[in-house]
């Protein structure tokens, strides 16, 4: 069948993205063909079409591209790897079809848009390689924070299944020599999609953040994550952090089966936060402690003097309520500067979030100040300087409500640069102009339903209706358009005052954008140590969360050791007894020596047997992220420090 230049060229890109739905530019709309079409008209729940007739009718939808990115969430939700392909040239100035490239892979592991991400929620790409028959190398990166971390899995293709699983990776990538079995348990889960990717050469304008790592396993796995990033965002990455390399046994273990079963960050019958551990002890007020806080959960700590640290910190937390609270509530007006600094070196931040960006570092001396009456002064935010420079520079570039588009204009403050604001004067000066003209020449004709118009086709004008032409003086008017019920006319001054307008308002917008950029560029530099400021809000948010927790629910610090004993006086459910009546919860009791390190539990069906034993998972759990936890006072919990699995609990 004979194909049209534009079909070939659709064709053509498509060979290179077999895997994604492509969203084809074409004018104001994203088209869909052959079996992209027949897919997205399902999903969406769109009309199906098609080009030509018969047997050549190839299938055929489309979306509106102001309105593309709820279609395109929509899909990504349901799995669906999407190539957006915009044209690359104006049509204006070509003859024939316009050229268009692939700009950008949008993919459930490599989403940065904020509005298609969960504020509390890290959102990972894993990437794996074998090493040998019971190894794997694993790289992990969250690409709207930039965190990344690797780490040398011993084990079967079910660990491997386990880790995938267990840190909530939304997308794997597979290296193309992948066994058969493996490849076909991967796929048969849901909650993530499967990529081949096999490129693993190294790349040196990211050898930095891998130098550091020596087994060849993890630099594999890191350099197949690094290439797929590289393909599907075809943009820089600066944004990305050095590699952390965590051994897997240096956390407590849980498998995926007990994390579930305890309803750890969510339920298990309806999927939601609400009635998990996490809704109860998460009273973070910002995005980046919200996900720092899923993250210990998702890896408590088995080293006593990192868990004896967090206990201190809560500990001063709970001694001084008021300048606490006075400290959470200056960081809730602190934005989400983790993902606002991956936007930034990402090149996709506004105007708008620059200026959140601005806001919230100038909230840093209040936050210092508070922490200073904490006395945790010597734990966080010791080096502010280079913010302030950054803040007066903000301050005396941006407007402080700035719009979201960055290309329309209105984003730069008066007297911020010369030229700029010669440009504004002649605009402004320009439509003042215009809005005198329509007054004298209602004056001057007589006519009151005269006015000055504009519209982008024909420019400025002046409208009369037909009724009143024959008052308009003679050859003073130039008729430009034809209306059914007026007529439009220009007038030689009109004409001379529209061009100075129009060029200064198109110039104006281009300067604009160039000092916008230019400004982009400057911050830029600041991202490495925005990122540290913001690793040091989220675990200063975490724990004053922790403390505001144990504070209204009078949980108290356990007492940790070395031996196999766990003693527990007057244990309660953190979960349950915040959905029954206050007082009516049974306080219960664990003892676990080394003579007996098991209990054998009966009793009648709804007789509480699982609520005891989620208990003391739960309470173990809490113990060991470095929280404190509901237990009566006056006694305390022996923990095993020494343990490091949890699980499988299957109850």
């Amino acid at each position: 069948m004979a194909q049209t230049p534009m079909m070939q060229q659709y064709l053509q890109i498509k060979s290179n993205y077999k895997d994604c739905v492509s969203f084809f530019r074409l004018g104001d709309f994203y088209e869909m063909f052959y079996e992209d079409a027949i897919k997205a008209s399902k999903e969406l729940e769109i009309t199906l079409t098609g080009r030509g007739q018969g047997e050549d009718r190839i299938p055929m939808c489309g979306v509106p591209h102001h309105s593309a990115e709820n279609y395109i969430t929509r899909l990504i939700e349901k799995g669906y790897k999407i190539a957006v392909c915009e044209q690359v040239e104006d049509p204006k100035m070509v003859k024939g079809v316009v050229k268009r490239e692939v700009t950008k892979v949008l993919t459930p592991g490599t989403l940065m848009n904020s509005k298609l991400l969960p504020e509390k929620e890290n959102n990972y790409l894993l990437a794996f390689s074998c090493e040998g028959e019971n190894a794997f190398g694993v790289a992990r990166c969250d690409l709207s924070t930039g965190e990344t971390d690797v780490t040398l899995l011993t084990g079967d293709a079910d660990d491997l299944l386990q880790e995938i699983l267990a840190g909530s990776a939304k997308e794997v990538i597979a290296p193309d020599d992948i066994e058969f079995a493996l490849k076909e348990k991967l796929d048969a889960h849901p909650s993530f999609i499967v990529t081949i990717q096999n490129d693993q050469g190294e790349l040196k304008e990211y050898e930095e953040l891998i130098c550091h790592i020596q087994q060849p396993a993890l630099k594999q796995a890191y350099n197949r994550m690094l290439h797929y990033l590289i393909e599907t965002q075809k943009q820089s990455l600066k944004h990305l952090q050095k590699a952390v390399f965590y051994p897997s046994d240096s956390f407590l273990k849980m498998d995926v089966h007990a994390k579930r079963n305890l309803e750890l960050v969510e339920t298990l019958r309806d999927k939601k936060k609400s009635g998990s551990l996490l809704s109860i002890i998460d009273q973070t007020v910002t995005s980046m402690g919200g996900r720092l806080l899923r993250q210990w959960l998702d890896r408590p700590l088995i080293k006593e003097e990192a868990i004896v640290n967090r206990q201190a910190i809560i500990e001063k937390f709970l001694k001084q309520y008021f300048e606490r609270e006075t400290l959470r509530d200056t960081l809730k007006e602190v934005y989400d500067i983790e993902r606002l600094a991956a936007r930034i070196a990402y090149g996709s931040v506004n105007a708008r979030e620059l200026a959140q960006l601005k806001r919230s570092l100038s909230k840093l001396p209040e936050v210092t100040a508070h922490l200073a009456q904490l006395g945790l002064q010597d734990h966080w935010l010791k080096e502010l300087n280079p913010f302030k420079e950054l803040v007066m520079m903000l301050e005396e570039s941006l407007v402080e409500d700035p719009p979201i588009s960055v290309t329309e204009g209105g984003l730069i403050v008066d007297g911020y640069n010369k030229e700029l604001d010669t440009y504004r004067d002649a605009s402004r000066n320009g439509k003042q102009w215009i809005a005198e003209l329509e007054r004298s020449e209602r004056e001057s004709t007589g006519i009151r339903s005269l006015k000055v118009g504009y519209n982008k086709v024909f420019g400025y004008y002046i409208e009369v209706s037909r009724a009143n032409t024959h008052l308009l003086p003679e050859g003073r008017y130039e008729r430009k358009q034809t209306l059914a019920n007026a007529e439009r006319y220009i007038t030689p001054e009109l004409k001379e005052k529209e061009a100075l307008i129009l060029e200064a308002d198109e110039k104006l917008s281009e300067l604009e954008y160039e000092l916008f950029a230019s400004i982009r560029n400057h911050v830029e530099k600041y991202v490495p140590s925005l990122q540290l400021l913001a690793g040091e809000i989220s675990e200063m948010d975490v724990l004053a969360g922790f403390a505001a927790v144990a504070e209204q629910n009078q949980y108290v610090k356990p007492k940790l050791t070395n031996s196999r004993d766990v003693a527990i006086k007057g244990g309660r459910h953190p979960v349950v007894e915040t959905v029954i009546k206050r007082g009516s919860y049974v306080q219960n009791e664990i003892n676990l020596t080394d003579d007996r390190d098991m209990l054998l539990i009966t009793g009648p069906n709804m007789g509480g047997k699982s609520t005891y034993m989620r208990q003391l998972a739960l309470t173990v759990v809490l113990a060991q992220i470095g929280a404190l936890f509901p237990l009566m006072k006056r006694h305390c919990l022996y923990l095993i420090k020494s343990l490091p699995v949890l699980g499988p609990l299957t109850i």
